[in-house]
Order: structure tokens, then sequence, then C-alpha cells
């Protein structure tokens, strides 16, 4: 029997007795392909903001609606019934997720959700469907168990978070009032084990672009044309090349201009991250790491930026062979950025630097796909100790503190327009494969995160709306 004196108790117990249920509607959602990076499942990405907004009206939310974009709507449901004194925290998530390809690398079918042992596999488990669902069965256990909040909370889960958020920084500015909040929290991370639960201050920005190379007309058999015009694959890796040092440092002119070294009081903290090279090699499986010389891996993974190639379309690459000269090559390329580096200043150098070391065989031209950017959170403010605290509540152990590699855009933008600070977790663990096959989550942090979010609003109901409302450092 449940504490009828402690609301938190309650609420724990509610959980507790309800885990089959909320595992039932994890499985909902997880069967839904909301694929937004492919125009074929636009209709799906709908079909889960669909579910998202039903859910939210199951929950005990109020004003739940649609806010439109120009893309996918934004799904926003409310409770304010702790009053004007008490603190209102912001709660984002996506409903879109990753496409599956390679799909004959998938144990099972990425959007039937399957349990093995204790991890449940599908598509958007850990990134992020699992994780915000987490975050709102604690809120359905805290109303339905007690019929109230200790805090006033808002939520907001999109569905464009894997193509960079194209149309949220403009809808945060249009519905400001709306969204105002004294903190904002995400969970949408990995933590390092199940016994070392992670508060993450800081995401790499990020500079996404295609480089496009025309050589010939059309295609040309490489015995007629080859040796006398140019190859647009060989310029391209020529180019390519160029990018980077062999100790990879980049090579664009101006591009670390920006790029600040945190204090010694910060690379401490960071040498006291689990992160090691044995690390690195044991969960991606190569042989060695690499990186700039002088940093390690936890440094390289978050206070660093990188140049990464993510596929060469173009030629032939079918079975068999094909002696030709393609017409076209094409180099998909990013840049991870850190604090104080500026996308769109990225994009410029990277454009001028691509005019300048062009050769005059080929027309090389070269377009931005999308940005995102950096940021930096202050992590002492009271709402990120007050998820260390129910962290340590719900799993028995503090949090780990952590510069993410990855970037998630709503960052910046909320501390831009709502002022407001952004505490980053997460329940997922460093092999659940977010944006790979055999994307899996553990289930008992699923239901540990549920805990923990029921702590995490108790904790931030101790803190005044108003006291040291510190904004989040850009």
């Amino acid at each position: 029997m449940s504490d009828t004196s402690d609301p938190v108790k309650q609420a724990i117990a509610y959980a507790r007795e309800h885990q089959e249920d909320f595992v039932r509607s994890l499985h909902e959602i997880l069967r839904i392909p909301s694929v937004s990076t492919l125009s074929l499942h636009a209709e799906d990405v709908e079909r889960a903001g669909d579910w998202t907004e039903n859910h939210l009206r199951h929950i005990g939310l109020q004003e739940v609606k649609r806010l439109p974009t120009p893309g996918f709507s934004v799904v926003f449901g409310e409770w304010m019934e702790a009053g004007p004194r008490a603190a209102t925290l912001l709660l984002y998530g996506h409903y879109d997720v990753q496409p599956t390809d390679p799909l004959d690398q998938w144990t099972s079918d990425p959007f039937e959700p399957t349990t093995r042992g204790d991890d449940i596999f599908a598509r958007g488990v850990s990134d992020d469907k699992g994780q915000f669902l987490a975050m709102l069965s604690g809120i359905e256990s805290y109303l339905k168990s007690t019929g109230s909040l200790p805090i006033n909370i808002k939520v907001l889960i999109e569905g464009e978070e894997e193509i960079s958020s194209p149309h949220l920084a403009a809808l945060l500015i249009e519905h400001r009032d709306l969204l105002a909040c004294d903190a904002v929290v995400i969970a949408d991370q990995p933590m390092f084990s199940n016994t070392e639960p992670t508060i993450c201050y800081a995401v790499r920005g990020s500079c996404y672009l295609q480089i496009d190379v025309q050589g010939p007309s059309v295609d040309f058999h490489s015995g007629t044309a080859g040796g006398a015009i140019e190859n647009p694959f060989n310029a391209l890796v020529r180019m390519l090349a160029r990018f980077q040092s062999a100790d990879q440092r980049i090579q664009v002119p101006g591009f670390y201009d920006e790029v600040e070294l945190p204090d010694d009081d910060e690379r401490r903290l960071l040498a006291r991250s689990p992160v090691t090279d044995d690390l690195v090699k044991h969960f991606t499986g190569v042989r060695a790491v690499a990186g700039e010389p002088g940093f390690s891996s936890a440094e390289r993974l978050s206070i660093r930026p990188t140049f990464e190639i993510h596929g060469m379309p173009g030629g032939f690459t079918g079975e068999g062979k094909k002696s030709l000269i393609p017409s076209i090559a094409s180099a998909k390329i990013s840049f991870r950025l850190v604090p104080r580096q500026d996308p769109v200043k990225i994009a410029a150098l990277v454009e001028a630097f691509v005019k300048e070391i062009a050769p005059e065989t080929v027309r090389v031209t070269c377009r931005q796909s999308g940005h995102s950017y950096p940021a930096l959170v202050d992590r002492s403010h009271p709402a990120v100790q007050a998820a260390d605290r129910a962290y340590q509540a719900a799993f028995g152990h503090p949090a780990v503190y952590f510069r993410a590699g990855g970037s998630l855009p709503i960052v910046h933008d909320i501390t831009m327009t709502l002022g407001a600070a952004v505490t980053m977790i997460g329940f997922g663990l460093p092999d659940d494969r977010p944006h790979g096959p055999d994307e899996k989550l553990h289930l008992p942090n699923f239901h540990r995160g549920i805990e923990m979010a029921i702590h995490y609003f108790h904790e931030v109901s101790l803190i005044s709306a108003h006291r040291d409302a510190r904004p989040a450092r850009v």
C-alpha cells in the first residue's frame, strides 16, 4: 500500500504498479515509423504526432494542442495548477527517428519492438521515444496517484529533431509567452553505465555540407576518355585529403579562431570521466583510437571540433565492374563545433576553402544542408543540481558530468529565446546504437528513469521559481 502522506512515494508506487502499461505505451509509439528524413514516411511522422497528442491528454495534461510549422507540427501540453509561485519546468523531446538502413543488420524488425533479456530493441527506443516517454510516465504517475504535480509543467515534443529542427527556433520566438518557464529538461542522453548516471552540460554544434564535383557532361568509358579528362572522384578525393592534416587538425583557414580550451578545473573534471581509450575501443570495435595529439579520448569527444566524411554518392557501386568516368561525384561532410564557433561562419569558411582548392579541370559547388549551434550550460545551476539529487534517489549514485559529442539544436535555441537553464539527462547506455542497427534501451533504466523523473519534479519544486535564475551560457 502506498504512503498517502508522501506524494513522491505515492507516485513511485503508481509507477511500479503500472510498469506493464508504460511498456505497452512505449510499444505503441515505437511501431510508428516516424522517419523525418524520408518523405515517404511523412504521414507516419504525423501519426506519431497524433499519438503523442493523445497520450498527453491520457496522462492528464491540459491545453493539449498542435503548434503548426512549415514542416511537421509540434505537440504542446501543460499542467499549470501548482500556482504562480511554483517553478515552471518545460520538458522537451522528439518523436521522429532516424532511418533504419542497413536493414539487413537488424536482428528483428526495427518497427516491431522486441524484448531480448532486459533490453527492448526498436528504432527510436533510445533516441528519443523511450526517454521522453519515461519523463511523461513520471508526470502520469504523479497526476494519476495524487491528482496534482508539485510544479507547473509544460511539454514540447517535436517531429524534426533528426533533421536539425529547422523550424523550431522560429516557433520558440512565435510562442515565447506560451513556453515561458524557469528551467528546461531534456532526456535524450546516454548514461555511462547502469551505475553511472550522467548530466550533460554542453553540446557541440554541427555544420553539414555537400560538395559536388562535375566533370564530363555524361558518364564516359574510362578507356575512351581516361587520361585526357579529370575523373570527378579523383579530384574530389584529392580535395578531401586537404581538409585534414596527418595529425587530424582541420586545415580550413580560420577554422580554429574561436576555439577555446576549458579552464584547468574543467579539464580535471573531464579527466575523471569514465571515457577512456579502452572504453572507446570496446564500444566501437576499432583497433586503436585516433584524434588530435595532446588530447584524451574524453576531450576529443567533447571539447574539440571534428571533420567527418559521411558518404560519397556517385559513379558505379553495383555488383561486378563497370569501367566508367562518372559525370559527377559528391561528398557529404560535416563538422562538429565547440562553444563559440558559429556554424554559419564555418560554412562560409569551408565554401571559400573549397573554391580555393578546386582544380580548374572540374566544376565544383559546395552547399550547406543543415547546421546547429553549440551550447554550454552553467552546471552549478539549481535546476541542474536538482537532477543530480534525483539521480541519486532513483539510481543510488550521483551523476557524472560531461560534455556531449553530439548536437542538440534546441539547447541553443531555448537559451537564446527563453533564457531558461537547460538540464540534459538521459537513461540510455553507451551501447544503445541510437542511429545504428539494433537500437535498444535497457528496460530497468526505463523504469528507473520514470522514478528519477518523479524525484526530479519534487527536487525542482524545492527551488524558488525566481531565485538564482541564471541563464545558460551559449
